[in-house]
């Protein structure tokens, strides 16, 4: 199987301040990555780099045998990033909002239809499809902004602690989708604190404690 992610001496300087010290990784499709440490170690920049919205001050970052460009339509295409909530509509539903996101991804409507609604009741969202976004709570806003991530097509999923303002019930429901799409094949990059999530879906783990 052909390497997905390829980092070799990746790191990042901003201000004389490392933000990230030289680390190197590779992964394969169908594996899931954890990326621990402490915090201030790099996590989000790390994926901030692998999701090509931050460029590296040192070293090489490829995925799929590609050099990161975030704004080539096919790495776009491939990778699919949730480092913090995206951007909410006041005036959409949560149903609109997932189903906007597949239909910019797909060509078929039944088909991202199919897609929302699927992605809607594997989160347990169904109770919540027609409320607007401030009517959420904090640890609905999270599983809201995952469905938002996961309602399109993606070989990578990259994803910064996903597991925040959620209970356990629910971190448990985010540890069976996660494994459910390495299974199918996506390679997924995952920075947590939580074991359980870690300890549900992780193939191999990257510390940064040791490079910091």
């Amino acid at each position: 199987m052909d390497l997905v992610i390829e980092l070799y001496e990746v790191g990042v300087v901003a201000n004389d301040v490392t933000l990230l010290a030289p680390v190197s990784v590779t992964t394969r499709a169908g594996r899931a990555l954890i990326v621990r440490g402490r915090n201030g170690t790099g996590k989000s920049t790390l994926l901030r780099v692998l999701a090509g919205v931050r460029k590296p001050s040192s070293g090489s970052v490829h995925i799929a045998g590609e050099v990161v460009a975030e704004r080539d339509r096919r790495f776009r295409r491939r990778v699919a990033a949730m480092i913090g909530l995206p951007p909410m509509a006041p005036d959409l539903t949560v149903l609109d909002h997932i189903t906007l996101v597949a239909t910019t991804w797909l060509d078929d409507p039944d088909e991202a239809a199919a897609l929302a609604r699927s992605v809607v009741a594997e989160l347990g969202l169904d109770a919540l499809m027609e409320r607007f976004p401030h009517e959420l709570s904090s640890g609905q806003t999270q599983l809201f902004g995952l469905a938002l991530v996961l309602a399109r097509p993606f070989e990578v999923l990259i994803l910064d602690e996903p597991e925040q303002r959620l209970d356990p019930e629910h971190v448990e429901s985010v540890v069976r989708v996660l494994r459910s799409r390495r299974d199918a094949g996506a390679t997924l990059v995952i920075a947590t604190h939580s074991a359980a999530l870690a300890e549900g879906v992780a193939d191999q783990t990257l510390s940064l404690d040791a490079a910091a």
